[in-house]
């Protein structure tokens, strides 16, 4: 029997296939940190979400460990090094969530440009704010996205049936259909829209900060549905007070929840709109990484 533990729990029928597998002897529950440490000398394979940091002390304690694997985009909020230096496997679902989080990305920025959240709140409020809340098109406006991956290219399609112009910074793509592939100084320079579609590693850590920010066109919206930790949001809130950014639409932040003093500050803002990490938070998204997921998990362990 292979001793598997999920922390953080797939959805329905995907457990009922996971517990179906008799070679399989599978637990479900989050355990916090000290709990987790206490099970995972007996736990062969590890599945999480983004909820659960699988640390390298985590990953000491495996002494059985042989695969931890991430129902979801990005690893980082696992120690891939300390994995690998262990020769445990890492797997992830890169692909199944993409659609959800463009769309997503789409509600934000259309949230952003046109007051949707806030006209929304008044509304319900009793308030008829209509002269207040003239927003902006995104016709004809350039879009600039940080990462052409999957997610990216996704936005990218939808951009331009918008009638968007669309210009991207990613060093591993050479060529994709209808943007321009450009610098991120020149990014910065001609893009009303940008939005982030990177993993968060040394080199993208707070990516977004008060230089980037100064090179950016004055009225810029700033969407992010990636990491939170790719844009410095002490200098992004500065930038919202001083209407250098028109707006910001995030789902993500470097703190999660975000309930520090600072993040509070930024979600006070009225030309803020945001939610709370929910990119993958579709029921068909959770599908498509459930199996997705599963059918890597069954061809790794040969059942």
């Amino acid at each position: 029997m292979i001793r598997v533990h999920v922390n953080d729990p797939l959805e329905k029928e995907a457990m009922e296939v996971l517990k179906s597998k008799p070679q399989l002897e599978v637990t479900c529950e989050h355990l916090d940190k000290d709990k987790l440490l206490a099970v995972m000398p007996e736990i062969e394979v590890l599945i999480v979400r983004s909820a659960t940091k699988v640390t390298s002390e985590l990953i000491e304690k495996g002494t059985k460990l042989r695969l931890i694997c991430r129902a979801g985009v990005g690893l980082d909020n696992i120690d891939v090094e300390a994995a690998q230096r262990k020769g445990i496997k890492v797997l992830n679902t890169p692909g199944a969530s993409a659609i959800s989080v463009a769309e997503l990305t789409f509600g934000l920025m259309l949230s952003a440009a046109r007051h949707i959240a806030r006209g929304t709140v008044d509304l319900k409020n009793g308030l008829w704010t209509k002269k207040e809340l003239e927003g902006v098109e995104l016709f004809n406006k350039t879009l600039g996205i940080i990462g052409l991956g999957t997610i990216g290219k996704e936005v990218a399609k939808r951009a331009i049936a918008f009638g968007m112009n669309v210009v991207a910074y990613d060093p591993y793509v050479k060529h994709f259909e209808g943007v321009k592939l450009t610098n991120l100084d020149e990014l910065y320079a001609v893009s009303d829209f940008i939005t982030l579609h990177v993993p968060l590693t040394k080199e993208t850590k707070h990516l977004i900060n008060a230089d980037a920010i100064a090179k950016m066109k004055d009225g810029v919206i700033i969407v992010n549905a990636s990491r939170g930790g790719v844009i410095d949001e002490a200098a992004l809130y500065d930038a919202l007070v001083a209407r250098k950014v028109y707006a910001a639409a995030l789902d993500v932040f470097e703190v999660e929840p975000p309930n520090d003093e600072l993040r509070k500050k930024l979600l006070q803002l009225p030309n803020v709109v945001a939610t709370p990490h929910i990119g993958a938070s579709t029921i068909e998204a959770q599908s498509r990484v459930a199996k997705e997921l599963l059918q890597k998990l069954f061809e790794e362990l040969k059942i």
